[in-house]
């Protein structure tokens, strides 16, 4: 097969090299090359609306060539990194976005590239099937949660009064629980396979780095349960106090650990 191949291309290069076939050239020709910059943005809009990501994001990219230093080609900028991100192409999503920011720190849409990049972070962190997994985000790498937070904050930060800043917020909230949820699920991780040294020092961690979340009661009975088993007992009670008054309605002590229901944190 692979000789077959190489003498089928051997006499189109020949020719291609004396000049006598023209069709052996691989270079296409722009149709866009006489659009103007109007009809390019509108054709890539179309593109993009009709989910063909694929092809908005070459046109995108022309238009921000075309239109250099006019207001239409960061436009582009931030229409691509829409397409990247709805594309499911994370890394050059967030680039472009870094891109823009740097070249335009004071755009007046710098506070949507900001929250454009947390979102495609937050989004990241849900997987593709998680949701018939019933995999909660607590459950998966937190990297991409950081990063998220960041930028939301970085938002937040030079943008109070942004259309955007009360979205961020309440997402900066949920990553903060969802960061000390899965503190605590590597608590009750290590528990479970009886390393209670290392499940008491991720269960203080999620005390001690996230306040009043919602995960501090599940990490203060880890605390108890894992100093019982070790025989320290007096450890063990001081637990079971600060659970008991911080949650006095807590069924942890009554029940132990819950079944695994549907995720707290789907609100979006």
């Amino acid at each position: 097969m692979l000789r077959a191949k190489l003498s089928f291309l051997a006499p189109c290069l020949l020719a291609c090299g004396m000049g006598l076939v023209a069709g052996c050239s691989t270079t296409e020709a722009d149709k866009t090359a006489n659009w103007s910059p109007g009809r390019l943005y509108s054709e890539a809009r179309d593109e993009a609306s009709a989910g063909s990501y694929d092809k908005a994001i070459p046109l995108f990219e022309r238009l921000e060539g075309r239109a250099a230093g006019t207001p239409l080609a960061q436009q582009a900028q931030l229409e691509k990194a829409y397409a990247h991100y709805k594309a499911g192409e994370k890394a050059d999503a967030i680039a472009t976005l870094d891109r823009f920011l740097r070249l335009h720190p004071a755009s007046p849409a710098a506070d949507y590239a900001m929250y454009l990049k947390g979102l495609v972070n937050f989004n990241d962190q849900l997987g593709l099937f998680s949701f018939l997994a019933r995999q909660d985000l607590s459950e998966r790498d937190q990297q991409a949660a950081r990063e998220s937070f960041e930028a939301f904050q970085e938002l937040v930060r030079r943008f109070p009064e942004s259309r955007y800043a009360p979205d961020a917020q309440a997402r900066m909230t949920y990553i903060v629980n969802s960061l000390a949820q899965y503190e605590v699920h590597v608590a009750r991780y290590y528990y479970n396979r009886g390393a209670y040294v290392a499940a008491i020092n991720r269960a203080q961690a999620a005390i001690a780095d996230y306040k009043e979340v919602p995960a501090a009661e599940e990490a203060l009975f880890i605390l108890h349960r894992s100093y019982q088993a070790l025989g320290m007992d007096q450890l063990a009670a001081d637990a079971r106090r600060v659970l008991e008054k911080n949650y006095p309605a807590s069924d942890y002590l009554a029940r132990g650990f819950k079944p695994k229901q549907d995720p707290w944190w789907k609100l979006w």
